[in-house]
């Protein structure tokens, strides 16, 4: 039976003053995700990854921001002025220090994200890398992560009759074994240049021998016996490298051909030494002084200040979405044995025991997941996580410092308080 006209349009107009009437369809909202993963086939695995999460929250909708990393950071200052920052950026730890200084960084929805997943699901040691400096919250949901250390190859140690290195001194004995330029051969590749990779590889030993860049109270502390007991160490390390200033493509490329068969150098050597090399033959060690320090990058999903709570919400929906087992898993294997889980629930997937690289290497890649514990970074004291530690890479003053007294041969003790007058300034005028 028809309604009568009337009273259907009577029937619509109360059902439009009446609450109970509203159109039950829940509200979207979009978010945006910058990464640096600008291969098509790494792009190819978070949009499968994201298309598994719409699937699940059909109100959300996830867009990709690929950027370039060496644009990176300029993109984020470029977006943080104009206001357009995406919600969920991934970021290493030592730049989320940068923004967290910008108040960039939503600490709260970070904080809620890291309730949601669980403290205990993150390995040992990851959490206090991206630690703010006061020690309150976190920069960012720690994803994955890189280690460096000394690489070598077991065969060429062998043959010399050298033991693994445990510490400096057997270090130094054995690249100076093993160096003979003549022959352009060299004991260790090692980095040299005024770049990041080498502030990296020289705080891997400044730490190790009780040498930071900041005291407790953040008074800067490049002048001190124990920087320049390291920094002499590296100076006598720098002498069995290749001759002038080493940076990335010079260390593996010696590393890889064999002309230098130790080298500090990233977990990123892994994938190369699997297609071109021998994976058993592969060792890492890290030798200690007081005590053991690994350099490590933490790689993490942060959120954004300055969005709606809708958009925040979603925000921390899709980061605890990625912290789940296998979602952080397909994230880890775009870079397998490259980048190393944080999350432990990785390696208990099925996708992390089946890989190939993982496989090739054994017990390797568990073995690295375990110097997590060891890992230190410039700039962290006790508790505290100085956001300023951003702003001293950036100056290259360290990087510098070191390719002075090994590459420029220039005087140890100028050289240190030199630096030292240096960062002071900086670090006065932040």
């Amino acid at each position: 039976m028809k309604m009568p006209k009337i009273v259907l349009i009577s029937a619509l107009v109360s059902c439009a003053l009446l609450s109970g009437c509203k159109d039950d369809k829940p509200s979207t909202v979009t978010i945006e995700f910058m990464h640096s993963s600008v291969e098509q086939e790494r792009q190819a695995v978070i949009t499968q990854l994201i298309q598994r999460f719409e699937k699940e929250n059909p109100t959300i909708t996830v867009k990709q921001v690929p950027v370039e990393e060496d644009a990176y950071n300029t993109k984020v200052i470029t977006l943080a002025r104009t206001g357009a920052l995406p919600e969920v950026i991934e970021i290493s730890h030592d730049y989320a220090k940068v923004m967290d200084k910008e108040q960039l960084l939503d600490r709260a929805a970070i904080a809620e994200v890291i309730k949601t997943v669980g403290e205990q699901v993150f390995y040992d040691g990851i959490l206090r890398v991206v630690r703010t400096e006061d020690g309150s919250a976190w920069t960012g949901v720690p994803v994955s992560a890189w280690l460096s250390g000394v690489w070598y190859h077991k065969d060429a140690l062998a043959a010399a009759g050298i033991a693994e290195p445990q510490n400096w001194d057997q270090l130094l004995q054995a690249s100076q074994q093993l160096n003979d330029p003549a022959k352009k051969r060299y004991g260790i590749a090692l980095p040299t240049a005024e770049s990041v990779m080498t502030e990296q590889s020289f705080s891997q030993f400044a730490l190790s021998a009780g040498a930071n860049v900041f005291d407790d109270k953040g008074n800067v502390t490049l002048n001190t016996p124990e920087m320049a007991k390291a920094l002499t160490f590296y100076r006598a390390l720098a002498a069995t490298t290749m001759p002038g200033s080493n940076d990335v493509m010079e260390i593996k490329d010696a590393f890889m051909n064999g002309s230098a068969p130790m080298a500090v150098y990233s977990t990123y050597i892994l994938p190369a030494v699997f297609k071109e090399g021998n994976p058993a033959n592969l060792g890492f060690v890290v030798p200690r002084e007081t005590s053991s320090a690994v350099y490590g990058m933490i790689t993490s999903l942060t959120i954004t200040n300055g969005q709606t709570e809708d958009e925040t919400k979603a925000a921390e929906k899709f980061v605890a979405w990625m912290e789940q087992a296998q979602n952080a898993t397909d994230w880890v294997m775009m870079s397998p044995g490259a980048a190393l889980p944080v999350n432990k629930g990785v390696v208990e997937t099925d996708t992390w025991k089946r890989n190939e690289v993982i496989k090739a290497f054994g017990q390797l890649p568990y073995e690295l997941i375990a110097q997590f514990p060891n890992v230190q970074v410039f700039g962290a004291v006790g508790d505290k996580n100085f956001t300023r530690m951003g702003d001293v890479t950036g100056s290259g003053i360290i990087s510098s410092m070191v390719h002075n007294v090994t590459v420029g041969k220039q005087d140890m003790t100028a050289t240190l308080t030199d630096s030292q007058k240096r960062l002071a300034t900086l670090i006065s005028q932040r």
